[in-house]
């Protein structure tokens, strides 16, 4: 009997061109699933790796690059018992550390870090959201205890992780404001935030909407000087959480408020296997709100098959002549 194979876009060395190969197609282990893979959702970071720029995330080439999946279950291994043959389901499964990424028609994954796709979604829309949903929602939810009434602000309202994290903390009654440029303002206003021109000094916009006290959260989802403002932000006794908080900073506006901070590093669990199931809450969580009309996910309107997932990488950068994207990339993997 031959083994059965599939199609993968594999990346053999740094910024190498995708090469589309028949390699042999994975068989589920315990507490996996296989998924039949329908769309990958392609953010910058996938980008980084393929470049070379991305040491927190690590992806030992060759590899099959694609941290984000939707797509369907076609086979179950032992130990697996939430799902069944013929589900639909999306998360945030490889493509970091050794494991397998989205990019290929199968992937063998660990059940733990799936959930149901939301019915309101098509596969192309829920494969953009595992890795920005779960970074949103690990800074405000398990870091910042976001509570409602609360003022929230947003840096970057209109990004990947921006513009989820903007719908989650309506979601949850706060007051929300967001920081954004250009187009952007007029997507965020139309989310239900409050739209702030991110051009702005911070003790302008404070005064404008706080009277000067500051904000009870700030959420940074773009870092460098802009994690410097979130901290001139942020209110006595507030807190600052950051998903791009890797570069150096002076903490004295941050203390003499005596506010605090938390990091957000959503690989973590995948490379350290450490905490998985949590990823699977999040997404039936966030499923919920999909399906009341509370979240919905920022799509670009390009579509790319897989052979032409070169193309999608430089929309992802605006990059090549690719024009700026508006939204996420998703790429069809199995239309």
């Amino acid at each position: 009997m031959s083994t059965p194979t599939m199609t993968a876009a594999v990346v053999e060395t740094t910024n190498s061109p995708f090469v589309l190969r028949q390699i042999a197609r994975p068989e589920p282990g315990d507490g996996q699933v296989l998924v039949r893979i329908e769309a990958s959702g392609t953010n910058p970071l996938d980008a980084k790796i393929r470049a070379g720029e991305a040491a927190h995330a690590e992806q030992p080439l060759p590899a099959i690059l694609g941290m984000d999946l939707a797509g369907t279950i076609v086979a179950i291994g032992p130990g697996v018992e939430n799902f069944g043959i013929g589900d639909a389901v999306f998360g945030l499964t490889g493509g970091v550390g050794g494991l397998q990424g989205s990019q290929a028609e199968f992937a063998a994954v660990d059940a733990r870090l799936l959930a149901h796709k939301p019915n309101a979604l098509t596969m192309r829309e829920a494969s953009v959201l595992p890795l920005v949903v779960i970074t949103a929602w690990e800074g405000l939810i398990d870091r910042a205890n976001l509570q409602r009434g609360q003022t929230v602000l947003i840096q970057g309202g209109g990004g990947g992780v921006g513009h989820v994290a903007v719908q989650i903390a309506l979601a949850r009654g706060a007051r929300v404001f967001a920081t954004a440029l250009g187009d952007d303002l007029a997507y965020v206003r139309a989310l239900g935030a409050t739209p702030i021109d991110g051009s702005r000094d911070p003790a302008d916009y404070v005064a404008e909407h706080t009277g000067g006290r500051g904000f009870d959260l700030v959420y940074d989802t773009i870092g460098g000087p802009v994690l410097d403002a979130s901290f001139r932000a942020v209110k006595r006794f507030g807190h600052v959480v950051s998903c791009l908080g890797w570069g150096t900073h002076k903490l004295a506006p941050l203390s003499f408020k005596q506010a605090t901070y938390s990091g957000v590093f959503t690989l973590y669990t995948l490379l350290a296997n450490e905490g998985r199931a949590h990823f699977g809450e999040i997404l039936k969580l966030v499923g919920a709100l999909v399906e009341t009309g509370e979240l919905s996910p920022r799509l670009d309107p390009r579509t790319f098959a897989m052979a032409e997932i070169g193309s999608a990488y430089d929309a992802v950068l605006g990059r090549n002549g690719a024009a700026r994207p508006q939204g996420k990339i998703a790429i069809t993997i199995a239309p």
